[in-house]
């Protein structure tokens, strides 16, 4: 997990300059053979779409994703070197960033209600709906949330895990007394959940790393909500931030 540095990217600063603007002008993004230009504000996906924007090589169930590839609510999700998948299945969405694997649950066949996600690496940014459980997991931590916007990062000494907003009830994996039960409005209280300490020890207070109130609104936005706090017009134009 990278802890030192601003490694935002070019292409999402001029993202949230176009949101600012009241719109996407101008901005294309281009995957191999196609191109998506994003001209118009974010809005609800509609039926029978599950991404709304690809970076770069990402691949569904094994296969390379387009904009028309359907994410079922038991898909693994991977993406490559510098790149990025924004979608949403169900009442859920996601922002998945560079060098990540996620697997979606459900369970029944055929649904398309999310109950769980495994994070087997990397990052990834989601939100979920008011009055259905979540259960999120990474190699040393397993986190329930309900209504809740959140910011994981996994590798295999440490999980990050921002409660967003709403709440989460947050445990090592492998320490039954490192637990925690989260109730946050605002990015309160960032956590590290670690691996190999002692009993008791494996959570920690982290810092606000990587992820912004902009990016929240846009994968809200996909599933028809909004993020339950304003922000001026003007924090359109900030990067992600990483603050100590």
């Amino acid at each position: 997990m990278t802890r030192n540095g601003n490694n935002e990217d070019p292409r999402r600063r001029l993202l949230i300059k176009a949101l600012a603007a009241g719109s996407f002008s101008s901005v294309v993004v281009r995957r191999e053979a196609s191109a998506q230009v994003l001209g118009r504000r974010p809005a609800p996906l509609p039926t029978g779409k599950s991404i709304y924007r690809i970076e770069g090589e990402v691949l569904v169930d094994g296969r390379p994703a387009t904009l028309d590839t359907m994410v079922a609510a038991n898909s693994t999700v991977q993406t490559g070197k510098d790149s990025e998948i924004v979608y949403a299945v169900g009442e859920t969405a996601h922002l998945q960033r560079s060098e990540s694997e996620v697997t979606l649950e459900t369970k029944e066949a055929n649904s398309v209600v999310v109950s769980g996600l495994r994070v087997l690496t990397g990052k990834i940014l989601s939100v979920f709906p008011s009055g259905r459980p979540v259960r999120m997991t990474t190699r040393n931590a397993s986190i329930g949330i309900r209504g809740t916007g959140t910011y994981m990062e996994s590798d295999p000494e440490q999980t990050y895990f921002c409660t967003c907003y709403g709440t989460a009830d947050i445990a090592s994996a492998d320490d039954p007394t490192s637990r925690e039960t989260v109730v946050s409005q605002h990015h309160d209280r960032p956590l590290y959940i670690l691996t190999g300490e002692q009993p008791g020890q494996n959570i920690r207070a982290a810092p606000f790393i990587d992820h912004t109130d902009q990016e929240l609104m846009l994968i809200e936005t996909l599933v028809g909500r909004t993020p339950p706090f304003v922000f001026p017009r003007d924090d359109y134009q900030q990067p992600r931030r990483r603050t100590y």
